[in-house]
């Protein structure tokens, strides 16, 4: 995506996840708001037709209410699926532009986002969250360091929920994404 779009990316973002029933991720997409939000559609180990038609009725939802909707994998899928754009590590180029996104979790990710020239990163995980019980969190500072070393708009990812949005402001964070705190 060229970098003079980036003013059109949203700040609030759904992350599918297997965990959460499906009535429930399409309610949560339903609820985002119009032309302002974005779904990261992940489902990896969803069995293929099932992932396929649960990503259709999310594109539906995603076209009627004009949000942007990622594929995470290849982006040569997400390309054939429509989708807007691809998430995860894959930097080859396809037939039309897709946005970008990454995960960044340390510092090492974030150098390669940016020599890979991601659009948006996800920055995780802020809080400790139940997706990845057990897994340490950054916390505040951590957080504020790793976002100063990404170039593009950061989402804070983990734990996160709408109470948190003057600080995640504070700390660096152009915006949230969310799994249970927007499908709960």
């Amino acid at each position: 995506m060229d970098r003079r779009h980036r003013k059109k990316l949203p700040a609030l973002w759904l992350m599918t996840d297997e965990r959460v029933d499906a009535a429930a991720l399409l309610a949560a997409a339903a609820r985002l708001p119009k032309g302002r939000g974005g779904i990261v559609f992940r489902h990896y180990r969803t069995e293929p037709a099932q992932r396929r038609a649960l990503f259709a009725a999310l594109r539906s939802i995603a076209r009627r209410r004009r949000l942007m909707l990622l594929l995470a994998g290849a982006a040569r899928d997400a390309a054939a699926w429509r989708a807007d754009g691809a998430h995860g590590r894959d930097g080859r180029r396809t037939v039309r532009p897709l946005v970008r996104s990454r995960a960044v979790h340390d510092a090492r990710e974030a150098v390669a986002a940016r020599r890979a020239g991601a659009d948006i990163c996800f920055v995780s995980p802020l809080f400790p969250t139940r997706s990845h019980p057990g897994a340490g969190a950054l916390g505040r500072v951590r957080f504020a360091a790793l976002a100063r070393q990404v170039d593009a708009p950061v989402l804070a990812l983990g734990g996160v929920r709408g109470l948190h949005s003057v600080m995640l402001s504070m700390i660096g964070a152009n915006g949230w994404a969310a799994i249970d705190g927007l499908t709960d």
